[in-house]
């Protein structure tokens, strides 16, 4: 297996561990949390936040799994826009659950 086979798959990896805790979150009982080691408000509907929660969660790992498809080009040069794709990606899932999933159902 080559390089570029397995540098994929350790990606795709990655985006299914993401998915995972997006169905997770999903159908869980208990508020998931978003940030690590931040105490959050209540939550005025668990089970619509979850499932907010979860298909940001879902969405994020498909788009993470998609930005790694360059791995298995030909052309190296590919390669960085999975890595310059992924920051971007990030702080728009950041700021999704700031600005719309955050005030819609967090009391503070």
């Amino acid at each position: 297996m080559t390089e570029k086979y397995l540098g994929f798959i350790i990606w795709a990896a990655v985006g299914v561990l993401m998915l995972g805790i997006g169905i997770h979150a999903f159908f869980a009982k208990k508020p998931q949390h978003f940030w690590a080691n931040i105490k959050m408000g209540a939550v005025s509907d668990v089970k619509n936040y979850n499932r907010a929660v979860g298909k940001l969660f879902c969405t994020y790992g498909v788009l993470f799994t998609l930005l790694g498809l360059p791995l298995l080009c030909e052309n190296k040069a590919w390669i960085l826009l999975s890595c310059f794709g992924v920051m971007p990606l990030t702080v728009v899932l950041m700021a999704i659950y700031a600005a719309v999933i955050e005030p819609k159902y967090i009391k503070k």
